[in-house]
């Protein structure tokens, strides 16, 4: 009660203290706070100073005597740079007339999150390493020109520098007419007239430009790839004669209504219309000859590669949910196809279909056994006008929608990236939550659910530890925080959905089961600590029980720890960060050791106390274990079952307790229970639990009268018939 009372009033302390820095004003950062710690030459290739920002863009000449040769912008100026800490990562690039990045510097970031242990130096030579990036290629390609170099602990940070290099300069490069580059059009535009939807024959859509098409012989195709001056491609030719087809390729834009009725006919279309939701649209391809667009390797992969839709500065590539085959057109006079496939394109694609695209077609030629070597062909396709009807939109377009997509898509780029890991997570949830609910089944046979915990934490160690590094941190608190007061969003927390769906089941576990869920199955750390105990067992190791009295007065260190986290944090969330390394998860988990000895040393002494002491970090030094007991009591339900006898005068569980979470009296204390259900192993044994004994003892005196009562249950006139609560 003490304890609860003093964890009261501290928080009641830190929330005065929230209260009144929320209302402190943040020195803002901007390109011109930045550019006095950095060397010209270091942007710039002989520059010896920086000119005036600019007023109408945020950018700043970089300067070669009185000559501009190259201009210098901070990405947070004009992208969403939210890391994974919940602030902006501050990068400082300069940028040429032929919209190539000339150098580029990391200047601020506050992501320890993912950092710590990482040096500082990998990082800015990663970060400068995108000098000489082409943002012409850049925007061609839709921001995929380049290859993505990522750093084992840190790839959520290095996603997100890349996103906001890529974005603000090719921004910058259109602002400033770089390379070619102009301003997207913001004047008047056109969307499509969905009233018009006269039938048509096939000559006609093909003579208005409504379905496009594209021819390529065997002669052409082979003469390309001899151009090409690869010698195993030219001696390689393409079977056949010189004049027959290659591939014949159609494409029409079926979600405009008479172009799709025309081709697909009133019921497909009807169905075309039932496939797509707001926002999206659908092409028709067509194709026959001896190259398939399609191919094979979308079978494999899910994902079509010899195709793909570009637009502007965005492309889309085609999943195969987003496809359906086509039986026949409904036109007569249309030539026959080998391919007829419908293709989705999403709503988060930013696609307009007023304005002109390409299918951008990968021609492909094996040179070696698993070697291939490509070539590009484009269909151009652009809406005929009677489609479409003008639109007034006002000359000045708030960025806010676009920038809130760029987050969204890369977000859920990273989703769609960690598919199978999310998978596993999720069956790894679903079959915790079965044993939670059907604990008293699970735990029947001691044995079998012996090694049911040993795989599980094992899982929980390689997988989620080593392998996908989503081991949670009170730092993800501490950035929680820090995001309630700058203004919270969910794009920083949606970067890694690991730890995203693990903060979600745990605060849904809070309510029924406290902090045991994650503490004691799903905490990376936790479970190397308690296979190296149960190892240290099977080497016959002393292990070290303290006195109740003194174990008792260790707890509360960790809310000690928690809440002086939390309140440094709230003066200053970099040195809160800094004082978080007694936490051993990042040397231990996620770099796995490699790592400065002092680091490495402090998280061996732990895993060695807890060779002798189970779980001794867990019990009294975690501060994320603190965080969560604070909450967990709200828990709805008592879910552990005891006897009336446990404590009174039944020892066994208090005395077996991985983590003496029991008080002597019989107890379970929640704050420090991490429901590895030993104690319900316990409840149900025929060789350590009395009152199971007793019963055992009871049936083979009266015979069948207590049969139909399972062991581990009182019989209906017994005494302590009703569970003890924990």
């Amino acid at each position: 009660m003490e304890l609860t009372r003093a964890i009261r009033s501290g928080l009641a302390i830190l929330a005065l203290l929230f209260a009144s820095l929320a209302v402190t004003p943040a020195k803002a950062d901007s390109l011109a706070s930045f550019l006095p710690d950095i060397a010209p030459a270091d942007l710039a290739e002989g520059a010896d100073a920086f000119g005036p920002v600019r007023d109408d863009v945020k950018v700043a000449p970089v300067l070669r005597g009185d000559q501009t040769v190259a201009w210098a912008f901070l990405t947070s100026d004009f992208v969403g740079t939210t890391g994974y800490s919940g602030k902006p990562i501050h990068v400082v690039a300069a940028i040429d007339a032929d919209a190539v990045l000339t150098g580029v510097k990391l200047v601020k970031h506050s992501e320890p999150i993912v950092l710590i242990g990482i040096p500082n130096s990998k990082m800015v030579a990663l970060t400068e390493g995108y000098a000489g990036l082409d943002l012409k290629a850049e925007a061609a390609s839709g921001g995929d020109a380049h290859e993505l170099d990522i750093i084992s602990g840190a790839t959520v940070t290095i996603m997100v520098i890349d996103d906001s290099l890529v974005r603000a300069g090719i921004k910058v490069s259109r602002a400033l007419g770089l390379g070619g580059l102009s301003q997207v059009q913001t004047g008047p535009k056109r969307e499509i007239d969905m009233t018009q939807d006269a039938v048509e024959d096939w000559a006609t859509l093909s003579g208005d430009g409504s379905v496009r098409r594209m021819t390529l012989d065997i002669g052409q195709i082979n003469k390309a790839f001899e151009d090409t001056g690869d010698e195993r491609a030219a001696k390689r030719p393409e079977a056949g004669e010189p004049g027959d087809t290659y591939i014949d390729m159609h494409v029409a834009l079926v979600s405009v209504p008479s172009i799709g009725k025309s081709l697909l006919g009133e019921a497909e279309y009807k169905n075309l219309v039932d496939w797509l939701e707001p926002g999206e649209h659908a092409l028709l391809m067509l194709g026959r000859g001896a190259y398939s667009y399609k191919g094979s390797g979308y079978v494999r992969g899910g994902i079509f590669d010899r195709i793909q839709l570009i637009q502007g500065d965005n492309n889309v590539r085609f999943f195969d949910r987003q496809q359906r085959r086509l039986g026949a057109l409904a036109t007569d006079d249309s030539p026959s196809f080998v391919e007829l496939d419908l293709f989705k394109i999403p709503a988060d694609a930013e696609f307009d279909p007023a304005e002109p695209f390409r299918i951008q077609l990968l021609a492909q030629r094996a040179v070696g056994a698993i070697e291939k070597t490509f070539l590009t062909y484009d269909l151009g396709y652009k809406l005929p006008p009677r489609f479409l009807l003008p639109v007034e939109v006002p000359v000045v377009v708030e960025d806010a929608t676009a920038e809130a997509a760029a987050k969204s898509a890369l977000w859920k780029r990273i989703w769609n990236d960690k598919q199978v890991e999310i998978a596993v997570l999720g069956a790894m949830l679903l079959v915790l939550t079965g044993v939670f609910f059907f604990q008293f089944h699970a735990t029947m046979n001691a044995r079998a659910f012996y090694w049911f915990r040993i795989g599980y934490l094992s899982v929980t160690l390689v997988f989620l530890g080593w392998y996908a590094n989503a081991q949670l941190s009170v730092v993800n608190l501490m950035a929680l925080a820090g995001s309630l007061r700058s203004g919270f969003t969910w794009d920083a927390f949606l970067l890694d959905p690991l730890v995203f769906i693990q903060w979600f089941a745990i605060a849904a576990a809070l309510l029924f089961w406290g902090r045991g869920a994650y503490c004691g199955w799903l905490c990376p750390f936790g479970a190397l600590q308690e296979l190296l105990n149960k190892a240290a067992r099977a080497l016959k190791v002393p292990q070290w029980t303290l006195p109740w009295g003194l174990h008792e007065r260790l707890w509360p260190l960790k809310y000690m720890i928690f809440l002086g986290l939390f309140g440094l944090s709230m003066v200053s969330i970099p040195l809160a960060e800094t004082y978080a390394e007694v936490e051993p998860f990042k040397t231990a988990i996620i770099l796995k050791f490699a790592r400065e000895w002092p680091f490495v040393l402090f998280a061996v002494a732990l895993l060695l106390a807890g060779l002798f002491i189970e779980r001794f970090y867990c019990r009294y030094l975690c501060p994320l274990g603190g965080a969560l007991a604070i909450p967990a009591r709200i828990r709805m339900f008592d879910w552990l079952r005891r006897y009336k006898e446990c404590g009174t005068p039944c020892q066994t569980c208090a005395n077996e307790c991985p983590v003496q979470a029991i008080h002597p009296t019989g107890e379970i204390n929640p704050n420090e229970c991490v429901d590895c259900l030993h104690c319900q192993v316990l409840y149900q044994s025929e060789s350590k639990c009395p009152v199971v004994i007793k019963q055992l003892k009871r049936r083979a005196k009266v015979g069948s009268a207590d049969l139909k009562t399972p062991l581990g249950e009182p019989p209906a006139n017994h005494p302590n018939a009703k569970p003890k609560a924990s």
